[in-house]
């Protein structure tokens, strides 16, 4: 995406902050729809579930990456796959 297109982006999301004429988003609304249609609601099963909530919990106790230190990783496990030897994963050494 351009420059271009974020600027204009940027203007429209504060043009709509702005704006309290509730029949004017109507249509600004009618039109977005033809180009765009949200997602639907996503159904998780129970397995789907449980791994969220562990992931929160896991989150709360501060059991999480950086983007800086994920990076990181797979920038080492990648270089790691180009001279295959062992692949290396925190806390442990699978051999190839």
């Amino acid at each position: 995406m351009d420059t271009k297109t974020k600027d204009l982006k940027s203007l429209l999301h504060e043009s709509i902050e702005n704006i309290d004429d509730e029949d004017l988003l109507r249509v600004a609304k009618s039109v977005l729809d033809r180009k765009y249609t949200p997602a639907e609601n996503i159904e998780l099963n129970e397995y789907q579930k449980q791994r969220l909530e562990k992931a929160k919990a896991s989150i709360a106790k501060g059991e999480y990456l950086s983007n800086e230190q994920a990076d990181k990783l797979v920038s080492q496990w990648l270089n790691e796959c180009k001279h295959p030897t062992n692949h290396v994963f925190p806390g442990r050494v699978i051999p190839v």
